[in-house]
Order: structure tokens, then C-alpha cells, then sequence
């Protein structure tokens, strides 16, 4: 059963240490009242900040109280009357940001191989920079300050709902500490990777002792290390985690397609989920800022259809003062949400297509997803597919396709766990590099392709498969057949990017060539501003088929998400539409609809979430959502389990006309204005 709360607030109070009167204009009663107003019933509230001001009366460390603290009871003040009122209050601590730390214990920090502090991403902090970001490293005696300051807020606030550590990642540090450490332990502190596994290494194994330690103290409290990112090193540790928070703030770093990738793998860790936005017009600390509330609309309810639990970040004022126009913001979506619960809760997705991440091989973070990853996320999502992201260590069985994009590498482990999913029916899409094994010479298994001796390469003799070039260098063609890319024009298409140069292999059919260019574009021949045209010869095979496998030999979901070539996108569609007989849910809206499918078993019903909201590049920066452009009339036809006993819009209660036929319903959706439910309620 569900735990989390659906309506909740992160209420960052990151406030430096000469600004005077904090907390003078805080009233309990009155930040209570705005609370309840907006329809909240969990706030995640300041102990510490990356200032490494504290907001409670500490004995452990009293010199790092705000100077400027007008009430020493805030944060107690803040807990007791949002407890009195129905309301849950997770407490924030900083661990890796800490500014008083870093100022006065030069040696807690991480340090990079030439001896300077490491900042932001990995970046140098310079003295003359703004910001708090320089790194501590949790093997020095940082980590004893740490223990303590955490046995102190279990201690003063106990019973504690939860506990939420901030900037908890790994760090290539080459301090002393750590040199010391990685040496007995078998590392090489030279290479950037090895210390990058060690530190990976020590940052689980200290979430493991101070999970350890809060469920000591306090064995209910919830317990979350957010790194701005969950991705597949979550997986190794998960047992430190009672739940995840996915940060994604779409107007921040992480825009609008980070949500969906991430969502879509951290829901299969065996943990319940939620999902940080923001109320802010762009990122975590921007004052007296407003995002536009059918922006909000979009976040909170793309986060239920895909059975997250909602959260939007705020910046306390120092003051201590909440702004009503922000809680007023807050409480238009809250309210529609409350409204939407009982549809979003205790769900199991539905899913036809696993995706196997890049992330695995290749690593990712907030501001860098695999660009493969992105584009076959984008491809799905348009097309109306039910999807996961997965890795190698998940159950491929619960798939009737799986996608492997562009340059996943196949070892004898993995090779062996597709060819027994591929015997008991399962269907395969792989592109280009992918497949290839770890060494990439040949292919790992035998789907009917096999590797050319010769790729291709650039003037200089180095290969470039998969090179994305703004020109279309080293570009081919395709033309579509009655297979593959049937709706489009009977005549070429240029392929930006190449792929592996391939041919076919034993039982394999080819369902579409590629043709060469008249030369490769560079500094010897050239033709125009871009790619050379086509040749009109046949170069080798661009998409082959051997039974239940099909394989592109071009790039082309990084291609998609690089510069979006429908053509690109409808080959993609056509080869998953010749391996899947059937498919979960389709409609007849535009591609910028997001569908998705739920169960919700308990209560004897298929839930459809239906959103219609676009994103746009009104600026330089962000991406932007003003309005909310209706739709009418979208048919719909989804896979049903059972006997179907009624389709009704919710939380409207108005029921649709329906058809029934064997295993799928279809029905009718009068208006989608934004985001719309349909509960498909079984017999």
C-alpha cells in the first residue's frame, strides 16, 4: 500500500549568514492556515542549510545557528503546529554543500588530481566565486560531524517523519583521505574512473550506516539521499532508501523529457516515488517567482500518470514568511489534484516495450541524459507506446519487445538473457552499435547482421559511427518501402548520421537500403552548404529482420533527438509495428498527447490518463507552458483484462459510450482540456 502523501512541499531556506531578522515575521497560526488553504499535507522543512546555518536551538553546534535567528524554536514551531494540523514534516539537512564547513575545514574537502577544491559538476570553485558548492568528502572528519548533527535532529524531533539528505554523490576526490584509502583497498588514485568507483563505493556504504543509524532512532521515518538524479547506480543501494524523490524541476537543469526517462526506470526499484517541481518561473532560488500555472497543471499531473506522488519546491522567505500568491498558485493545482487521487494511487503500470538504458555503460546525471536515451523516449511517448526504462538486470519477460538504442554493448551475460527471452517469443529492437560486444568487434549474437570489416571514416582515418555533424558529413539515404516507413514519399531520405557499415547474415531480410552520397563532405569535395546528394547506389542494408529481431543500422534515435526527422521517427514505428500483433493503447490525437496506462487492482479497474499540454521555446533558456490548448473528439482504443462494465471521465463521473471487441475497448473522449482520466471499471 501507498505511504507518501500526494500533495506535498519542499520549502528550501538556504539563507546567508549576515542577513538579519530571520524567522521575525513567522507566525505558526498563519503559515499553517496558508498550508491547508493550498491544499498540502506534507512540508519537508530547514534544519540546515548549504549556508550550514542551522534553524533550531542545537547543543552540538550551537556556533552554526544562524546569527540572525530571531526564534530558536523555528524549525520545532514549524513541526508542532503542522503536526497538530494533519500534516507531515520530512526535516532537510545538507551533506556535501556546506559553506561555514568549507570555510573552516579546508581538509573535509574534495579535492581534484592538481589539489584544487572541487565545485559544482566537478568544476573548480574559485575564491572569487558566488556560491556554496564547493564538495565535502564524507571519509574525512566530515563524516564523524555528520553522524552527530543527524543523531541530534532524530533526537530533538523524534518522533521524525523523515529525513532528507541533500547533495549525497560521488566525487572523484584525490584528498589525502581518500588516497590512503583507495591504495589499501585496491584502487589506482591516477585514474579518474577508479576514483569515481571508489567514491560511488564509500558514498553507499555511508548511506547504508546512516540508514542504519535513523532506523535505530526513529524506525518509521522516511529516509531519501537525493543526488538531482535517479538512475541505475540507485540500484546497488537501494536498501538505504525507504522511497525516492526523482528532482526535476523541467524550467531548471533538467527540462521536460528528464521526468519521463527517469520516472520510467526509478518505478521499477521496488520503491514508492514522487516527483520535485517547482513553483519558480526557472530554478531552486528564484525569488518572487511564479511558474505559469498551467505549467504546474502539466508537472503535477504528467507525475500521477505516471504514479509518482507530487511535490513543488518553494524558498522560504527570511523572514520566515510564506507568500500567499505562491500557496494561492499552489492550491489551484493542489486542489485538482486532491481531486484526482483516487485514481492515482496503488498502481502497477502497464507496459508493452522495456527500453535497456545507455546509463548502465555510460553513466548520466540531471543535465546529461545518453541523447539515444532521449530520443527513443521521445519516439515512444509520441507514439502513444507503454513503456519502461530498464537495465540488464531486469525481468525482460514482463516485455513483448525490448529496444536497445544505438551503442548498448552486449556481453555473454546479457547475449545469453536476450537470446532465451528471443526463444520464448520476445522481440528485439536493436540500431547500430548496439549489440556489438563490450570489445566491438562483432556482434554478440546472431539477429542476422553481421559487422563489415571496413567503417566508415573521416578524412583523417578516424571512424565515425554515430558522429552527429551539423553538416551531415558522412550522411546516407533510404527510401522508404511497403515495411518500413510505408506513409512516407516513395523517394530518398538522408540519413544524417552513419551508422555500422553491415551486411546480412544467414535467414536475414533486408527491409530497406541505404544509398551512398556522391562523395563525403570534406575539405577535397563538398557540394553546398550541407550533405552530398545521393549517389543512387545501393551501399548496404539499412533495416534487416531475422524472425523475432530487427535491426536499423543507423543512429537513429540520437538523430531524433538531435534535430527530429519525422521519416526517422515513422521507420522507427513501422519496425516495432512488425513485432508487436498487438499494442496496449492508441489514439487518434496529435503526437503531442501524452497517454498512459494504469492498474489499479485493488479497485477492479484500467485507468487512462489523457494530457495535452505543450511545451514551447518562448526563450533562449527554458522552455515554457502558458496555455492549455483543448482537444475534442479523441478516439481511443485500449487492451482490456476483463469484462468491461463501464468507461467514465473522472473526476467528473461522466460515462462514455463504449465497444467491447474480444480483448480491447474503444470509446470516445468528448473534450481533453489539459488532462483528462478515464476509468475503464471491469465487471
Amino acid at each position: 500500500m501507498d505511504k507518501l502523501p500526494f500533495r506535498q512541499i519542499h520549502l528550501d531556506f538556504h539563507t546567508n549568514e549576515t542577513i538579519e531578522n530571520i524567522g521575525e515575521a513567522f507566525d505558526a497560526a498563519e503559515f499553517v492556515e496558508i498550508l491547508k488553504k493550498a491544499h498540502i499535507n506534507s512540508i519537508t522543512l530547514f534544519a540546515r542549510c548549504h549556508h550550514g546555518m542551522i534553524y533550531y536551538d542545537s547543543k552540538k553546534n550551537p556556533e552554526r545557528i544562524h546569527p540572525h535567528l530571531k526564534n530558536r524554536n523555528l524549525l520545532k514551531e514549524q513541526i508542532e503546529v503542522c503536526h497538530k494540523n494533519g500534516i507531515r514534516t520530512p526535516i532537510y539537512t545538507t551533506v556535501q554543500w556546506d559553506y561555514f564547513t568549507a570555510q573552516r575545514h579546508r581538509e573535509w574537502l574534495c579535492i581534484d588530481e592538481n589539489g584544487q577544491s572541487i565545485g559544482e559538476s566537478g568544476s573548480i570553485q574559485l575564491p572569487k566565486e558566488a556560491g556554496f558548492y564547493e564538495t565535502l568528502c564524507i571519509n574525512t572528519g566530515y563524516r564523524e560531524f555528520l553522524q552527530e548533527h543527524i543523531e541530534e535532529i532524530l533526537e530533538e524531533f523524534s518522533p521524525v517523519d523523515g529525513i532528507f539528505l541533500d547533495i549525497v554523490f560521488p566525487t572523484p576526490c584525490m584528498c589525502p583521505t581518500c588516497r590512503r584509502k583507495m591504495l589499501e583497498e585496491g584502487y589506482n588514485p591516477l585514474l579518474p574512473e577508479e576514483r569515481l568507483k571508489f567514491s560511488q563505493k564509500s558514498i553507499n556504504e555511508w548511506q547504508a550506516e546512516m540508514t542504519k543509524l535513523i532506523r535505530q532512532k526513529c524506525p518509521e521515518a522516511g529516509v531519501f539521499y537525493n543526488r538531482g538524479h535517479i538512475g541505475t547506480p540507485h540500484r546497488e543501494s537501494k536498501e538505504s532508501y525507504t522511497h525516492y524523490e526523482l528532482e526535476s524541476l523541467p524550467s531548471g537543469i533538467w527540462g521536460y523529457l528528464h521526468f519521463p526517462t527517469t520516472v520510467r526506470y526509478a518505478r521499477n526499484l521496488g520503491k514508492e516515488y514522487l516527483s520535485h517541481t517547482g513553483k519558480f518561473h526557472t530554478m531552486w532560488g528564484d525569488y518572487n517567482s511564479y511558474k505559469n500555472q498551467a505549467a504546474l497543471e502539466f508537472e503535477c499531473f504528467h507525475m500521477l500518470a505516471m504514479g509518482a506522488k507530487c511535490l513543488i519546491g518553494d524558498q522560504l522567505n527570511p523572514d520566515g514568511q510564506l507568500n500567499q500568491a505562491v500557496y494561492d498558485l499552489i492550491g489551484n493545482v493542489y486542489k485538482q489534484v486532491e481531486e484526482k487521487e483516487p485514481w492515482c494511487g496503488n498502481i502497477t503500470p502497464v507496459v508493452e516495450i522495456g527500453v535497456l538504458t545507455p546509463e548502465e555503460y555510460f553513466g548520466a546525471s540531471s543535465t546529461c541524459l545518453p541523447p539515444s536515451l532521449q530520443g527513443v523516449v521521445r519516439i515512444l511517448q509520441e507514439s502513444a507506446y507503454q513503456f519502461d526504462v530498464i537495465d540488464s538486470y531486469s525481468d525482460f519477460e514482463k516485455y513483448r519487445l525490448l529496444i536497445l538504442p544505438d551503442e548498448i554493448p552486449v556481453a555473454s551475460d546479457l547475449a545469453d538473457k536476450l537470446v532465451s527471452y528471443i526463444q520464448k517469443g520476445g522481440k528485439v529492437i536493436l540500431n547500430s552499435k548496439s549489440g556489438l560486444m563490450p570489445d566491438g568487434r562483432n556482434f554478440a549474437f546472431d539477429f542476422g547482421v553481421k559487422k563489415c570489416t571496413e567503417q566508415p571514416k573521416d578524412v583523417w582515418g578516424q571512424e565515425v559511427v554515430n558522429e552527429i555533424k551539423p553538416r551531415g558529413d558522412y550522411c546516407q539515404y533510404v527510401v522508404p518501402t511497403e515495411k518500413i516507413g510505408k506513409t512516407l514519399p516513395k523517394t530518398y531520405h538522408v540519413m544524417y548520421t552513419r551508422g555500422l557499415n553491415v551486411e546480412l547474415g544467414k535467414d536475414a531480410e533486408a527491409l530497406m537500403y541505404a544509398y551512398s552520397t556522391v562523395f563525403d563532405r570534406d575539405y577535397r569535395h563538398f557540394c553546398s552548404h550541407r550533405q552530398s546528394p545521393c549517389s543512387g547506389k545501393i551501399s548496404q542494408p539499412a533495416v534487416i529482420r531475422k524472425g523475432n529481431v530487427i535491426y536499423f543500422s543507423h543512429p537513429v534515435f540520437a538523430q531524433y533527438h538531435y534535430n527530429a526527422p519525422l521519416w526517422c521517427k515513422k521507420i522507427v514505428q513501422d519496425g516495432i509495428n512488425l513485432l508487436l500483433e498487438t499494442r496496449i493503447a492508441e489514439h487518434n490525437g496529435p503526437s503531442s498527447v501524452i497517454m498512459s496506462v494504469n492498474d489499479q487492482k485493488m479497485e477492479n479497474r484500467r485507468i487512462v490518463h489523457m494530457l495535452h499540454y505543450i511545451p514551447e521555446r518562448r526563450c533562449e533558456t527554458i522552455d515554457v507552458i502558458e496555455d492549455v490548448i483543448p482537444l475534442y473528439n479523441i478516439q481511443c482504443r485500449v487492451e482490456v483484462e476483463k469484462e468491461v462494465k463501464m468507461v467514465i471521465c473522472q473526476p467528473q463521473g461522466k460515462q462514455l459510450e463504449f465497444q467491447q471487441n474480444e480483448k480491447c475497448v474503444c470509446f470516445e473522449i468528448p473534450q481533453i482540456s489539459g488532462h483528462q482520466i478515464i476509468e475503464i471499471k471491469y465487471r
